[in-house]
């Protein structure tokens, strides 16, 4: 993988970049609290996972919006997309069960995956029309269900199309195409009828995120980023002090970092 290390850099005193001086990257927000994962819309709207699964919603300033704690019925949250900022997609893993929930985080409706016989969905997203995609692992085909649960789609059996059998973790609907992240493998990517496209050799990078063209992610304590137009790889070192952090996110010009004390919010600084 050839990656390009442009010149600007990421924050933290002492960091250096391709042998050039850094100029910390200034604090924009600290949101205190106990979480375990957090998401950005595309409004920059944020989304927190707490440690007892109550997801709260921040705005752009960081101003509390609404809570969803309906956790006694669901238990632990495995996926939270919020790909599209008025309908928010959660995934419970552990009971098959996908919640959808509006702006407001007030729950629309459920689907329970058993009652079309999904048991093992490995990979669970929203569709660009609101519809949800999962990868059912144990037909080994991508599928596409309606509000109530239904397969309005699928594909053709997987392991009739590739030598090796597919493991997708996550997958994402952007321009057109979807696309699935098999952390071993790649990101296999696939038009709307299922049509196999082509793949991305990205693999082992946590926290992946697909936006538009840009896919970003941690691994190897960097941070990576790769442009899908221009096929370019840009990476950045994590600030030592971040190596531990539960979750990084880059996204147009900010770095996000949950730790411990909370979510920290930093704007990207030129060299």
């Amino acid at each position: 993988m050839r990656r390009l290390i442009t010149v600007f850099a990421i924050l933290v005193t002492g960091l250096s970049l391709a042998g050039q001086p850094v100029t910390p990257g200034s604090k924009l927000k600290t949101v205190p609290g106990n979480y375990i994962y957090f998401s950005v819309d595309n409004l920059d709207n944020i989304y927190l996972l707490g440690a007892s699964n109550q997801l709260k919603k921040l705005n752009a300033n960081g101003d509390s919006v609404s809570v969803f704690n309906d956790i006694k019925k669901f238990g632990e949250a495995s996926l939270v997309d919020v790909s599209n900022p008025v309908k928010i997609l959660l995934y419970y893993k552990g009971f098959s069960t996908i919640a959808i929930l509006d702006g407001m985080l007030n729950l629309k409706n459920t689907i329970d995956l058993r009652r079309q016989n999904i048991f093992n969905a490995t990979a669970v997203g929203l569709s660009y029309d609101g519809k949800v995609w999962m990868y059912d692992d144990m037909d080994n085909v991508l599928k596409k269900l309606d509000d109530e649960g239904k397969v309005i789609f699928k594909t053709a059996d997987f392991r009739q199309v590739f030598d090796k059998a597919l493991a997708p973790v996550k997958v994402f609907d952007q321009n057109r195409l979807v696309y699935l992240y098999d952390s071993l493998q790649g990101i296999f990517v696939f038009d709307y009828y299922g049509a196999y496209k082509n793949k991305i050799d990205i693999t082992h990078w946590n926290h992946l995120r697909v936006a538009d063209q840009l896919i970003t992610g941690v691994a190897n304590g960097k941070l990576y980023r790769y442009n899908v137009s221009s096929l370019k790889y840009d990476e950045w070192p994590i600030p030592e002090t971040m190596l531990n952090y539960r979750q990084l996110l880059l996204k147009e010009g900010k770095l996000y970092a949950l730790g411990k004390e909370g979510l920290e919010i930093y704007k990207l600084s030129m060299p």
